[in-house]
């Protein structure tokens, strides 16, 4: 049984920092790329990172290119989003999700996942 468990979420000032953390277990988790996505108040669902299964490529929307770090820990069973330089509009739910592929063609990503997790929401407020 595949299962995905957000951690780390929280509320945080403009232009402060979180870490979220993603634990997962029934499936190797070495063998599959990862995404996480978030969901804000009254808009779509966001894809905001992925690393490929051994961790060697990633991709980042346009909004949080060179804020955010996605990394994983497949010793651990673990995915990561560090976000830094944290702005209102971050405020979202952030949900990880289990890709279908191990990679995808590098410099064009799309979203193919199976699982998700419950999400952790994240509120960037003065």
């Amino acid at each position: 049984q595949v299962q995905l468990v957000e951690s780390g979420g929280g509320l945080a000032q403009p232009g402060g920092s979180l870490r979220l953390s993603c634990a997962a277990s029934g499936f190797t988790f070495s063998s599959y790329a990862m995404s996480w996505a978030r969901q804000a108040p009254g808009k779509g669902l966001e894809w905001v990172s992925a690393i490929y299964s051994d961790g060697s490529d990633t991709y980042y929307a346009d909004s949080v290119k060179g804020r955010f770090t996605i990394s994983r820990d497949n010793a651990k069973n673990t995915l990561y989003l560090q976000m830094n330089s944290l702005k209102p509009e971050d405020t979202a739910l952030y949900l990880c999700a289990k890709d279908k592929r191990p990679r995808w063609s590098s410099g064009s990503y799309y979203p193919s996942y199976d699982y998700w997790g419950q999400g952790t929401q994240v509120t960037v407020s003065s």
